[in-house]
């Protein structure tokens, strides 16, 4: 808002000009991009709709973290490919590992 302007003629000045706002009440808001993850937790979010246009607003205190690209391995996968190649649990859970967890594909490589 702008300083020393009342809220309500603000409002009203905005619907004049066809601006909408709207305050959702977020708890946290996550941004994901391919190397971290950005979270605001207890932000301030509007949602702005000028003319058909929909911008957000975020306000706080972002904090950075980044992305566990360690793939889950469960124990019956480890099995699974224990049982089809004929392998030692180390083997084949480091198979997985190398795969991302991919089945098929730890198997090929261990018959190969």
């Amino acid at each position: 808002m702008m300083p020393n302007m009342n809220p309500r003629m603000m409002k009203q000045a905005m619907k004049r000009m066809g601006i909408q706002q709207e305050e959702i009440e977020a708890v946290e808001v996550i941004i994901r991009t391919a190397e971290k993850e950005i979270v605001i937790a207890d932000p301030q979010v509007s949602k702005v709709n000028m003319m058909g246009q929909e911008t957000w607003q975020i306000m706080g205190t972002a904090e950075e973290r980044s992305l566990d690209t360690t793939p889950d391995i469960n124990e019956e996968d480890v099995k699974t490919v224990m049982d089809q190649a004929s392998v030692s649990e180390e083997k084949a859970r480091e198979a997985l590992e190398e795969t991302k967890g991919d089945l098929a594909e730890a198997i090929m490589k261990l018959q190969g």
